[in-house]
C-alpha cells in the first residue's frame, strides 16, 4: 500500500483518474498505467513505421513529379500553402545547421514532421498534387481517387493524433488501438503489401493489446 500511494503522489492522482475510473483501486490503476506504458511505445514502434514508409513514398512522388515539371528539386518546385512553406522552411533551415552546411536531401526529408505529410494529402491539395502525382504513392489504395485521399488521409490523421498522444504519456487506454493498428498496417499495404507483412510481424501493438489487465 505504501508503495501504490508513493507512486500515486509521483504520477499524481489526477494524472491516474482515468484509470483508477476504468479499473476500481489503486492497484488497478497502477496495473493499467504500466500497460498504457507499454501500449504506448508499441503506438511510436508501429507509427514510426508508418511515418517512414509514407513520407519516403511521397517524397518518391514529389520528386518524379518536379523532374517532369521544372527539373527542380521538388523543395522549390512545390506549391505550398503558408503552412506547408513554413514547415519546409524550418526543415531545410535544421538540416543545413541555418546554412552552414551543404542541404542533402535526406535530412531534410528527416527533419520534416508527420504533420507536414498528413496535411500534404488533405483536400487543399487534391487537384494541384494529389490527382497529377500523389495518389501513386498508395498504388493499392481504393480505386476511386477521391476516395482514396479520404481513406489515407482518414488514417495518417488518426495515427498522426495516436502517435502525438503516446508520445506525450496520455491516456492511450481508452482508445480503440486495435483500430490504430488496422489503420496503420492497411496504410502500409496501400503502399506495398510486403511493408504491410513485414510491419505486423516486426511490431508489437497485437501482443500487447492481448496482454491488456482486465477492469
Amino acid at each position: 500500500m505504501m508503495q501504490e500511494d508513493e507512486l500515486e503522489r509521483l504520477i499524481t492522482a489526477g494524472r491516474l483518474r482515468s484509470y483508477t475510473d476504468r479499473m476500481g483501486s489503486s492497484a488497478g490503476a497502477l496495473r493499467l498505467y504500466e500497460w498504457n506504458m507499454r501500449a504506448a511505445a508499441s503506438v511510436m514502434e508501429l507509427t514510426g513505421v508508418v511515418e517512414v514508409v509514407a513520407r519516403n513514398a511521397l517524397d518518391r512522388e514529389l520528386h518524379a513529379w518536379a523532374a517532369v515539371r521544372t527539373g527542380a528539386p521538388w523543395f522549390d518546385a512545390v506549391t505550398l500553402d503558408g503552412r506547408g512553406r513554413a514547415d519546409l522552411a524550418k526543415a531545410r533551415a535544421r538540416a543545413s545547421r541555418d546554412g552552414r552546411r551543404a542541404e542533402v536531401h535526406g535530412r531534410v526529408i528527416a527533419e520534416l514532421t508527420f504533420g507536414f505529410w498528413r496535411y500534404l494529402v488533405e483536400s487543399r491539395y487534391h487537384t494541384s498534387l494529389w490527382v497529377p502525382d500523389l495518389h501513386r504513392a498508395f498504388p493499392h489504395g481504393p480505386d476511386n481517387l477521391r476516395v482514396r485521399r479520404s481513406e489515407v488521409t482518414r488514417r495518417l490523421q488518426q495515427l498522426h493524433f495516436v502517435r502525438n498522444r503516446a508520445a506525450h504519456h496520455e491516456p492511450i487506454h481508452t482508445r480503440d488501438l486495435q483500430r490504430d493498428h488496422d489503420y496503420a498496417l492497411e496504410l502500409l499495404g496501400w503502399i506495398s503489401p510486403h511493408a504491410a507483412l513485414w510491419a505486423a510481424d516486426s511490431t508489437s501493438l497485437r501482443a500487447v493489446l492481448r496482454a491488456r489487465p482486465d477492469g
